[in-house]
């Protein structure tokens, strides 16, 4: 029997502190790791923005919006990764309904 696939996005928060160098490599890492696991279906770079709150003493956040599609296993391997990623401040994967 053929796997599901199910719609996601995720939000990433990134410290505004990286370099633009180091804001891009995390960007293309993950790119990578959805692309490995699902398809990209927009992938938005929001750039710098006030955050609602402080978060570690930060006041924004370097924002990124990736809608994908994948199985059900890989969001939690996503948020695993997102979670240990060095730079990521905040991240949150829901599901999509279209």
């Amino acid at each position: 029997m053929a796997k599901s696939v199910e719609k996601y996005e995720v939000m990433y928060v990134l410290n505004p502190k990286l370099t633009e160098e180091e804001t891009a490599a995390v960007v293309e890492k993950f790119k990578a790791l959805i692309e490995k696991h699902g398809t990209i279906d927009e992938l938005q770079e929001m750039g710098k923005r006030k955050l609602a709150y402080e978060i570690n003493y930060l006041t924004e956040g370097y924002y990124v919006l990736v809608k994908f599609t994948s199985d059900p296993d890989f969001p939690s391997e996503l948020d695993r990764v997102l979670g240990i990623t060095d730079g990521v401040i905040r991240s949150l994967i829901t599901m999509r309904q279209e």
